[in-house]
């Protein structure tokens, strides 16, 4: 990286922590941030699925719309049931494009006095204008550039969590409440991107360290780096931005079909309405796509990277991976693809070509792993 991108690259709040447990830092979405610590992604992953792990995830994007009209106003951009939305539970939406394409994938959360919603880093700027670009009179949006946001996850996130805020004790997956910890007003939702029971916590920018270091102080937490989010994340078969779903995949493509709500569908009190509407929601009625997401596992030790061409048993092109590493957990190289939707039936077997060999690989279920969501 030469000086001139890294003095360009923006630090989140933990950066000066980061240094001072022995980060690797890297570019990443425009943020210099922390791929691994001295323990190695490995351990990192293992340890976040034993015990717990704290992941700063501040580059993300942090918004509020709030004032008269605004769950209708965000239906307009999104396939989902906002207006439906209870006070303090959180929702996974998308940001459509007319061609029926995925512009970004977002939670949405309901406070009393606005919808605050979190999107990805490398998207925020184009979603916020996207967001503006049709804001309705009476309708406001606020960048929340002053927070910063981590995420401790694990089974034993809870006791640690319950520690330092016993209000989060009653929360279950999905619930998400303003909370003071240690007298710093805080979002918490009992949410994450690990398949672990967790929470996200955002926190005002200058109380982030001190907040971090709390949970840090219990000796089953570490911090944990980019490199084990992304292989826990794949082992749970969530979706990475800009890699499994993109502005040329849509919902039912990417088997996010459970992401529209049934009320947005035809026959719903508030059908479409959203950009692309007719497009995903003929692709619902039909179940006829070109493409699709699925699973993969290897029958070899060899991991199959992003871009590795998938071939059938005659060598004839089907697809390509999208994500794909070694899962520590699964003990098995693990992948998600777009795949010819005729070879997307579980138990089909397929071939990944890496440096010249055809690596067998075969559909299978996601997720992965056993999903540990605290569901109450």
């Amino acid at each position: 990286m030469s000086e001139a991108s890294a003095e360009s690259l923006k630090r989140t709040p933990l950066y000066g922590l980061h240094l001072a447990r022995g980060a690797k830092m890297v570019p990443f979405a425009g943020y210099e941030m922390p791929v691994q610590y001295p323990s190695g992604v490995k351990n990192e992953h293992i340890h976040t699925r034993r015990k717990a792990g704290v992941f700063d995830v501040s580059h993300m994007g942090q918004l509020t719309l709030s004032g008269d009209g605004v769950d209708y106003f965000l239906e307009s951009l999104v396939p989902v049931d906002i207006a439906g939305l209870a006070t303090g539970r959180q929702r996974y939406a998308l940001f459509t494009n007319e061609a029926g394409g995925i512009l970004d994938d977002l939670m949405v959360t309901r406070y009393d006095d606005c919808l605050y919603l979190v999107v990805n880093a490398a998207c925020k700027a184009q979603d916020i204008q996207h967001i503006r670009s049709g804001l309705p009179e009476g309708v406001r949006l606020d960048v929340l550039d002053n927070r910063a946001l981590i995420a401790i996850q694990g089974p034993m996130a809870s006791e640690v969590m319950a520690g330092v805020v016993p209000e989060v004790a009653d929360m279950v997956f999905m619930d998400s409440r303003q909370l003071p910890i240690d007298g710093t007003p805080c979002f918490i939702s009992r949410s994450g991107y690990t398949g672990e029971d967790g929470f996200e916590i955002s926190i005002p920018e200058k109380d982030a360290e001190r907040i971090t270091r709390l949970l840090l102080d219990h000796p089953n937490v570490a911090l944990i780096g980019l490199g084990a989010r992304d292989s826990l994340r794949l082992e749970s078969g969530l979706c990475l931005y800009g890699h499994d779903i993109d502005v040329n995949t849509s919902p039912i493509e990417a088997s996010l079909m459970w992401a529209i709500s049934k009320n947005r569908r035809h026959g719903g009190e508030r059908a479409g309405g959203f950009p692309g509407a007719e497009k995903i929601l003929q692709q619902i009625e039909t179940r006829q796509v070109a493409a699709r997401r699925i699973g993969l596992i290897g029958t070899t030790r060899a991991p199959v990277r992003e871009g590795a061409e998938l071939v059938d048993d005659l060598g004839k092109p089907i697809g390509r991976v999208t994500s794909g590493t070694f899962g520590p957990t699964v003990e098995a190289p693990v992948a998600m693809a777009l795949v010819n939707a005729d070879y997307a039936t579980l138990g089909t077997k397929v071939h990944a070509l890496v440096r010249g060999k055809r690596l067998p690989m075969t559909v299978s279920k996601m997720p992965f792993i056993e999903q540990r969501y605290h569901r109450g």
